[in-house]
């Protein structure tokens, strides 16, 4: 139950860089063990470029992961700044 509400409890950019991330992962995991590691068929260039867009979907993940967290720190106030003090001149 707690694994739903943190996920819900994300905005849905996070949501979708970790989505992205966790989906290119597994594709890489599977192409390493089942296809490139282990013995059968030729890997076509279908599948290498299957490869190389995973690795470019987990860029884009991570771009949304961190563009999220940019976002929350800018709607709040710097955490080592105090709301209520004012600048003198």
């Amino acid at each position: 139950m707690s694994l739903y509400v943190w996920w819900n409890s994300m905005p849905r950019q996070k949501r979708t860089g970790w989505t992205l991330v966790v989906v290119g992962v597994v594709y890489i995991l599977y192409f390493f063990k089942v296809r490139l590691f282990a013995a059968g068929a030729d890997i076509t260039n279908k599948e290498w470029f299957y490869f190389g867009a995973m690795i470019v979907l987990i860029m884009l993940g991570t771009i949304n992961i961190r563009m999220a967290e940019m976002r929350e720190r800018r709607q709040g106030t710097l955490p080592l700044i105090d709301p209520k003090l004012r600048y003198r001149k």
